[in-house]
């Protein structure tokens, strides 16, 4: 499935709108650098090494993850993996899936090695080091069931540039945008293949135009606000492949019920995500 010609294998994001208060608890791990943290999340079923000033995850990986329905036994691909946030919740979750990561900083593809490594998963996930749209030169065509991903959105010339590359490089169109996200996805997805991906509400226009251009139908998709007094921030979409046009939209999700207080939908979600995996929906 990975020819290798253009990565290195590690194996042998942007950020959500603030929400803030995310579960975990920073713990001093193994190996640890001075600019590292180890967060246990998902009641410490899963513990990930971050930097403590570049890039760290944000609430959005595990909105999306929770999103996410696999296939038994799939091939998937992490593109813009990060750190490794959702292929290992989504590892996790689904005991028989089988994942790769593909992430074009050095800094983190080296970080989500060390916590793949850290939670035991090296014979389930693989790190591989490499640029989106170089996708041809990493992978064999049409070698994955699901493809995910946490794109950046924010346009080079919007906003304040972070001064930390790691962090801009997630957050901005530098090395890639949604639509070399996509592109990618067809390439690599098998026919009748799914991609789940979370992006700005206001970029929805946009997002329906590019999965169209690259034959990917949106199927499903659910709007995410941060409380019930907000526009919607955030829409989470599934797109399927080759396939027929029929669009379920499924019921929002809101984030806060009052300042610092989770409604019950988003503590659920976080329990769901600390399931067993017998006990889970994979």
């Amino acid at each position: 499935m990975v020819d290798g010609t253009e990565k290195e294998n590690y194996s042998g994001k942007t950020g959500f709108f603030y929400l803030g208060y995310l579960p975990i608890a920073v713990t001093k791990g193994a190996e640890m650098t001075d600019e590292e943290t180890v967060d246990e999340i998902l009641g410490g079923s899963l513990k990930i090494r971050q930097s403590q000033r570049g890039y760290r995850f944000n609430l959005d990986s595990l909105v999306l993850a929770h999103f996410v329905s696999l296939k038994s036994r799939s091939v998937n691909l992490d593109i813009g993996c990060g750190n490794g946030i959702l292929a290992l919740v989504l590892s996790r979750r689904y005991a028989q899936s089988r994942w790769y990561g593909l992430e074009v900083q050095e800094g983190l593809a080296l970080l989500a090695q060390k916590n793949v490594e850290q939670n035991g998963l090296e014979l389930r996930v693989i790190i591989d080091r490499g640029d989106v749209r170089d996708i041809k030169k990493i992978y064999q065509p049409h070698s994955f069931d699901h493809v995910v991903f946490n794109p950046p959105y924010r346009k080079i010339n919007s906003g304040r540039m972070n001064p930390l590359p790691e962090k801009a490089v997630a957050r901005h169109e530098i090395s890639g945008s949604l639509e070399y996200f996509l592109a990618a996805a067809r390439y690599a997805l098998k026919p009748k293949g799914r991609v789940f991906a979370i992006y700005p509400a206001t970029r929805l226009v946009e997002l329906i135009c590019l999965f169209r251009k690259q034959d990917i139908e949106p199927k499903r998709m659910k709007l995410v606000f941060s409380d019930a007094a907000s526009d919607a921030e955030f829409v989470l979409v599934e797109g399927r492949k080759g396939s027929r046009e029929e669009l379920k939209m499924e019921p929002p999700l809101f984030i806060y019920e009052e300042p610092k207080k989770y409604t019950q939908t988003m503590k659920n979600i976080f329990n769901d995500l600390a399931l067993p995996p017998e006990l889970s929906d994979g």
